[in-house]
């Protein structure tokens, strides 16, 4: 998903709360200039209604800054929002430009009917929504789609396993378990300890 956002530079001196008063969000965009940030600010309902559809970390948005002048696409990294009023209060973007690969956070999706739980009564464990990735900035991934229509009973799937698209890669623990159909009441670990109760 790719979205667009248009800001324009902060005027010396403005305070956060003014601005928000006004109207507006802060913002800070990084690595457009190398090390060098720069303080933005936007207008509030579209930064609200950017932050409904982008995730952290994960989706691209186009930005324009007419005053630097500057366009390039960049990663929404931070939301701020009020501790109670859930209000937003400043967003933080970084540049990837000149980034050739980008480290993202993508979510898993998960499809299909396991027959270890349709079939067996066994329950489906998800150990991880989402799966940290490395990728260029033009690949990344809405989501990873995991196909479970093949898990039993004692199954277990791990990162090392997942088919990922191409030019994706993982940055997680290879032999971490990412979903797994453990078994019901009457099989298993729990009817052991059973046995051994009685």
């Amino acid at each position: 998903m790719e979205l667009t956002l248009e800001c324009h530079a902060r005027p010396d001196g403005s305070k956060p709360n003014a601005l928000r008063r006004s109207g507006l969000i802060p913002v800070v965009l990084y690595g457009h200039n190398g090390a060098e940030s720069v303080s933005l600010t936007t207008d509030a309902k579209t930064a609200e209604l950017l932050v409904r559809d982008a995730s952290l970390n994960n989706t691209l948005v186009d930005i324009t800054v007419p005053e630097l002048p500057w366009r390039g696409k960049a990663l929404l990294r931070e939301i701020q929002t009020h501790p109670w009023k859930g209000k937003l209060y400043h967003l933080s973007f970084f540049s990837v430009g000149s980034q050739e690969t980008l480290d993202v956070d993508v979510p898993l999706h998960f499809v299909g009917e396991a027959p270890g739980v349709k079939t067996d009564g066994g329950s489906l464990d998800i150990e991880l929504n989402e799966l940290h990735v490395r990728c260029a900035p033009d690949v990344i991934p809405e989501s990873i789609e995991i196909d479970v229509s093949n898990m039993q009973i004692g199954d277990a799937l791990h990162v090392h396993e997942l088919v990922l698209p191409k030019g994706v890669s993982s940055l997680g623990e290879p032999d971490r378990v990412v979903v797994m159909v453990s078994g019901g009441s009457g099989s298993g670990a729990a009817s052991e300890e059973a046995e051994a109760e009685a």
